[in-house]
């Protein structure tokens, strides 16, 4: 089986995990309110979807 003959080092190792990173969501404006919120999800502020109230506030 085998066997590394060097250990890795540890900048060689986080050389290598440079691109796992958080990405953040998707964030629009809502058209009605001008709040940030996630893209096709009915506004926590005012509770509008595509122009029509959808959750009542």
């Amino acid at each position: 089986m085998a066997v590394p003959f060097r250990r890795t080092s540890k900048r060689r190792k986080r050389l290598r995990r440079t691109h796992y990173k958080l990405e953040l969501p998707g964030m629009v404006r809502c058209e009605q309110c001008g709040e940030w919120k996630l893209t096709h999800r009915v506004c926590p502020h005012c509770g509008y979807y595509k122009g029509r109230q959808v959750v009542e506030k």
